[in-house]
């Protein structure tokens, strides 16, 4: 069972979105009857991306029903992420939502157009994602002391992409900076996929991202990661050292993603849509796809009351050190 690090209580509280009334009749028996569309609110390419095209073929199969993934980026993923929570509660509508859209985006945004707790039922959280550095092959750095005292020397000098402001790869390097006392200018995207080609083009100089996306450029010399900022290694990329290795004690740094619906959906589809997500995650191709070849480890026995309770430890924790940070999306 995948935990996250740091500080772990299994809270018994049950979200209201979780108690609302649906917008619309449905029969849990017999759903679904039509496709189901999961929102994924960033581009194509990304970890969120490619993780919900996994779990979706799945769910396909274990549901009887085509599941659709759609991207919608934009705004760090907050404008997608405010569409579904205002979308009908029809048990047709999903989205595959993060860390940065929930807890970050609160300590972001001034004003969130919507409550990550009251606007969105949690269904399930799907995967965890470790989160490393990593800088183009011609920096001039090979370690994270080396990159570091390339950061020191040049202040404000270098860039770093992130999927958005208040994504969670924007965060991490908010808070490298803040640890190391350097500068560097931020330069969002809409999705990792754009960063990464921008970073293999040399356009900008460092990102923060989880390692699945970082192998292939780093098997190939394109890139070279500097760090984990996870307490053990990751399976995808075994060389590259963890912040206490590298030097940088204390420096932690990781996302998730998980389904959420609109408040109104049914507690019964969702309970039972809970249920699928739960089974696709055990199934043993999708281990290997997901926490094998890409190093997101899939998350397993949570029930929506206890995703929920999950969201609002995550939102205690995050939203203090993000105002602390002084990083601001908006």
């Amino acid at each position: 069972m995948t935990t996250l690090p740091l500080r772990r209580r299994c809270l018994l509280a049950a979200t209201p979105a979780l108690l609302a009334t649906p917008a619309l009749a449905q029969d849990a028996a017999t759903w679904p009857t039509r496709p189901i569309r999961i929102v994924v609110p960033f581009a194509a390419g990304g970890a969120s991306d490619v993780s919900t095209r996994v779990l979706s073929q799945k769910l396909t199969e274990l549901l009887g029903q085509s599941v659709v993934v759609e991207n919608r980026p934009g705004a760090g993923g907050t404008t997608a992420t405010d569409y579904v929570a205002k979308a009908p509660g029809d048990g047709y509508t999903f989205i595959m939502t993060s860390v940065s859209t929930t807890a970050l985006a609160l300590g972001l945004y001034s004003k969130l157009p919507y409550d990550p707790v009251k606007d969105l039922a949690p269904v399930a959280p799907a995967v965890l994602a470790p989160i490393g550095i990593a800088v183009r092959k011609d920096l001039g750095a090979n370690t994270l002391q080396e990159f570091i005292a390339l950061l020191k020397a040049n202040p404000g000098k270098f860039t770093y992409g992130s999927a958005g402001n208040g994504s969670s790869g924007h965060i991490s390097c908010v808070a490298f900076l803040q640890k190391t006392g350097t500068q560097a200018i931020h330069v969002p995207y809409r999705g990792s996929g754009p960063v990464f080609n921008d970073l293999l083009a040399g356009h900008v100089d460092f990102t923060a991202d989880v390692p699945g996306l970082m192998k292939p450029h780093v098997e190939t010399g394109a890139l070279k990661a500097l760090v984990m900022a996870t307490e053990q290694r990751s399976s995808v990329l075994p060389q590259v050292p963890t912040s206490a290795e590298a030097g940088l004690p204390g420096y932690k740094a990781y996302s998730w993603f998980g389904l959420f619906a609109p408040p109104t959906t049914a507690p019964a589809v969702i309970d039972k849509l809970a249920k699928a997500v739960d089974t696709a995650l055990r199934d043993p191709n999708v281990i290997a796809r997901l926490d094998k070849d890409m190093g997101l480890p899939p998350f397993h026995d949570y029930t929506p009351a206890r995703f929920a309770a999950f969201l609002r430890e995550e939102i205690d924790y995050w939203v203090p050190i993000v105002k602390a940070s002084g990083a601001r999306a908006d």
